[in-house]
């Protein structure tokens, strides 16, 4: 007799019934915001932000704290590995239960069930348990038991707007769940079962018994021992909820709008990031007694280029202050002198200066742009390494003009700074000088990735290690701050520093490498009000050193190997030799340093090697430098044009001038001024081809030219002449 299988209709009913059982979860159970959870590098909270639903839940994490979780398998489902999503005995358990009350007593859920509750959201009843007996079921076949348990632990109720034992934990006891006692893991793991019992009344005396019964039965079982049971009821219930830890709150604010919802995980190290904020604090009250409401600090590491220490600003949330919500360290400022290591190292690089090339420190007029030194006063010629070092701004602007603005703009955009938005024509030779705008935590991660250049040569990066290494060198030389505290001086690792202050005293920087880390500190008014004190020596720099003191110390950075070159250099000028130079250095160079150029200064007077200076160079070099001596008046070693008797000092060449008006309304003098190698010279003056009159000894002389062009014309009784051309601006109405 032929057997007959299932029917058809039977056998597809069947397809269609273990189909919908495949497909009645979806593929993620809970879609529901997330609190945006910031912890440091050891895993230690720095801050957190309420979902957008404005519940603290905390992302869902796949680990249980071992405690919280023997807690909550005894109270809520001691057999949750021996079922499969719906346990028999404790349904007929639960119902004989009921009957016999007359009322509901027990639900006889398992937590794979309540997990599907929780998903749900719906109202408790006999269809709705049936439901989530079935999707339990469906449940336990696609995760694994310890995803369940993370399930439900991520989205248990715990009063209020706690939603997940990690916020609970924070919120109620101050640390992570992997922290707590047996007495605070067994109130936890009770308190989704009735949340509402958490705050202050009545029902703590309910709690605090339930509690109590869950670790009696802990110890029965014999999870834990008397003693440890004994001490866990003596514990306390929590009163209200604790505020979540604020360490770092600008950089979990940044963290909020860059990854909202997400658990992140920072390079923060816990106990630098608390000294620095109370160095930030203290200083700010030292700092406020002078009007400056605002500073930012921040540590990079600089293998890793990551942020050790954040501090984006002082007063977070006191409502102290100016401002103290800005985040100082994303807000694009003013950059003073702060960029100048940058423009240094690529000079060195392409061998347009030595370390030690005399650059010139004289008063410059370029179309317009007269830039100043922060002293008001000029040196005649400076060391490259020592105009770096001392922050020379004529130097700069010089050296910036010989190596090019759009190529500077490019190698800062390499660099990282992304503020640079403009283009070369606008920024102009300001760029050097704080035409430019960046941020703190740009600028330093830029330092960072120059330092590292020296820690790792093959590292992609516009500068190379050998020019950086230069840098480093002179940046050590920097004097360190006046208000420093001496004592300091022996416990401060060796540091390469530069500091900035912007137009104005709006901005004081500050950034210094050592050998494993780099520190940016800016001091200012968020808004953007200057102050007299406002310079980067004056309160950016003791910061800086205030912080370095509390970095470890370590060896210098080693000098780059197979890098250098010798080369004899001129001692006087820095360049290689020429051909009359009579004191002579061997140093280690970059190869492109022996394309440059060399040494012009030297001549050949009288039978022996004389150094000179341009004119106007020597006129403001030689009161700074008494054993400078020029050639004798009688030396013919200023002929020529690379070497001309005299100079103007004033009008710069292209110079355009304004000229204000007087009281009386007429134009004020334009005062003229000259530099000729010998001053006793006559020298006769003229305008546009008119003569003005001649000078003896001290060359100057008052003009009174319309707006416009001009040409003023100076002759010596030599014979020699020199021309320059400047510009009136009109008067404005």
């Amino acid at each position: 007799m032929r057997r007959r299988g299932l029917p058809s209709r039977m056998r597809l009913l069947l397809a269609l019934a273990l189909t919908a059982f495949y497909f009645c979860l979806p593929p993620t159970l809970f879609r529901v915001p997330y609190s945006t959870v910031v912890l440091d590098a050891r895993g230690g909270l720095l801050g957190a932000r309420t979902a957008d639903d404005g519940q603290w839940r905390f992302p869902p994490s796949e680990h249980v704290p071992p405690k919280l979780k023997a807690c909550i398998l005894c109270f809520e489902d001691k057999h949750f590995y021996r079922h499969w999503g719906v346990n028999p005995a404790s349904i007929v358990r639960a119902a004989v239960q009921n009957l016999r009350t007359g009322h509901v007593v027990s639900g006889a859920s398992t937590l794979t069930m309540q997990v599907i509750r929780l998903w749900r959201g719906r109202d408790r009843t006999v269809r709705e348990k049936l439901i989530e007996m079935l999707l339990a079921t469906r449940l336990e076949f696609r995760a694994s038991k310890e995803e369940i348990l993370a399930m439900y632990l991520s989205h248990a109720p715990f009063g209020g707007n706690v939603v997940g034992a990690e916020a609970a934990a924070w919120r109620y006891f101050g640390r992570s769940g992997a922290e707590l006692s047996w007495a605070e893991a067994a109130m936890l793991a009770v308190l989704p079962n009735a949340p509402s019992m958490i705050h202050p009344g009545k029902s703590r005396p309910k709690l605090l018994a339930k509690r109590n019964r869950l670790l009696q039965k802990l110890w029965q079982n014999g999870t834990i021992d008397a003693t440890t049971y004994a001490l866990a009821l003596d514990e306390p219930l929590p009163d209200a909820p604790r505020p979540l830890p604020q360490t770092a709150p600008h950089l979990v604010d940044r963290l909020q709008a860059e990854q909202r919802g997400r658990l992140v995980r920072t390079a923060i190290d816990p106990h630098l990031q608390q000294q620095v904020e109370a160095l930030a604090e203290r200083r700010s009250k030292e700092f406020a007694r002078s009007h400056i409401g605002n500073l930012a600090i921040v540590v990079i590491d600089i293998e890793t280029n990551q942020p050790v220490a954040y501090c984006g600003n002082v007063h977070y949330g006191t409502g102290r202050g100016n401002h103290n919500q800005v985040d100082i360290l994303r807000a694009p400022r003013s950059t003073g002198s702060i960029l100048k290591p940058f423009l240094w190292a690529a000079a060195l690089q392409e061998g347009l200066i030595l370390p030690h090339t005399l650059l010139p420190d004289v008063p410059v007029n370029l179309n317009g742009f007269a830039p100043q030194n922060f002293s008001q006063r000029f040196e005649g010629a400076v060391a490259a390494d020592q105009a770096l070092a001392r922050s020379l701004n004529i130097p700069a602007v010089v050296l910036l003009q010989r190596y090019g603005v759009p190529k500077l703009l490019d190698l800062l955009r390499a660099a990282g700074l992304t503020t640079l938005h403009r283009s070369a024509s606008h920024y102009g030779l300001s760029l050097i000088l704080g035409g430019a705008e960046g941020t703190l935590y740009e600028v330093t991660q830029a330092y960072a990735r120059m330092a590292r250049t020296l820690l790792c040569p093959a590292d992609s990066f516009p500068l190379q290690a050998g020019a950086v290494w230069q840098v480093m060198e002179a940046l050590k030389q920097v004097n360190r701050p006046e208000a420093i505290d001496l004592s300091m001086l022996t416990s401060v690792p060796e540091v390469a520093w530069k500091t900035g202050t912007s137009y104005g005293f709006r901005d004081a920087w500050a950034v210094g490498i050592t050998p494993r880390y780099a520190v940016g500190v800016w001091v200012g008014n968020a808004g953007g009000e200057g102050r007299p004190e406002l310079t980067g020596a004056r309160t950016a720099g003791p910061v800086l050193f205030d912080v370095v003191a509390l970095l470890p110390r370590s060896a210098w950075f080693e000098r780059p190997a197979k890098v250098f070159v010798e080369a004899a250099v001129c001692r006087r000028s820095g360049h290689l030799i020429g051909r009359f130079c009579d004191t002579v250095d061997t140093l280690l160079v970059l190869p492109a340093a022996l394309r440059s150029e060399a040494c012009g200064y030297h001549h050949h007077v009288a039978g022996q090697a004389w150094f000179s200076l341009p004119p106007v160079q020597e006129w403001y070099y030689r009161p700074l430098h008494p054993e400078y001596t020029p050639p004798p008046a009688t030396s013919t070693a200023y002929v020529g044009t690379d070497n001309p008797p005299m100079q103007f000092i004033y009008p710069a060449p292209n110079a355009y001038i304004s000229l204000p008006l007087q009281l009386d309304g007429t134009r004020a003098a334009l005062t003229a001024r000259l530099a000729h190698r010998r001053p006793a010279s006559t020298l006769y003056w003229h305008l546009d081809n008119h003569y003005l009159g001649q000078t003896t000894h001290f060359h100057t002389l008052a003009l009174h030219p319309d707006p416009g062009k001009h040409s003023l014309t100076v002759v010596d009784e030599a014979g020699s002449s020199l021309s320059t051309t400047f510009y009136i601006s009109k008067p404005q109405k």
